[in-house]
């Protein structure tokens, strides 16, 4: 009943997805896609979304690369991207995969070099939009505890 000509491992926009899975599933194993952005990607690509990964031709691979590398020319709503009106160059963009970790790190590191609040937290390890820390977000620092010494 297996299909000889299945690939295990399907290579979509450099990340390593599962052939045995259907494709709008693998897609969200990529970074940056989400449910919704994998299924507007079949549906634009013109791929079958039940279709499993593995048994997908190369021809349609490169279409779903081509619709989440270019997301402009696909047609794509602003309001779907995950980074509209970029620090840089004010343009809606959608990053994927690795692009996403660099571009997020780089955001990081400029908060912290220009010591705004958020930079400071993030560099203190602490949350950033608002929420409690006296009962929450105590993993991964250092031995502290809170509670009151005892005399000797």
């Amino acid at each position: 009943m297996a299909d000889t000509n299945v690939k295990h491992i399907v290579r979509i926009v450099n990340t390593d997805v599962s052939g045995h899975k259907p494709i709008v599933q693998a897609l969200r194993k990529i970074k940056g896609v989400s449910f919704m952005y994998a299924n507007m990607v079949c549906a634009l690509a013109g791929v079958t979304k039940s279709e499993k990964a593995g048994v997908l031709p190369e021809m349609q691979i490169q279409q779903l690369e081509k619709v989440l590398q270019h997301p402009d020319d696909a047609g794509i709503p602003t309001w779907m991207r995950n980074r509209r009106n970029d620090y840089e160059d004010g343009d809606d963009k959608h990053l994927v995969g690795p692009t996403l970790k660099f571009v997020q790190d780089n955001d990081v590191r400029r908060l912290k070099k220009i010591k705004s609040n958020r930079g400071m937290r993030h560099a203190w390890g602490l949350p950033l939009r608002g929420q409690r820390t006296k009962s929450n977000f105590r993993r991964g620092k250092s031995k502290k505890s809170l509670g009151v010494k005892r005399k000797k």
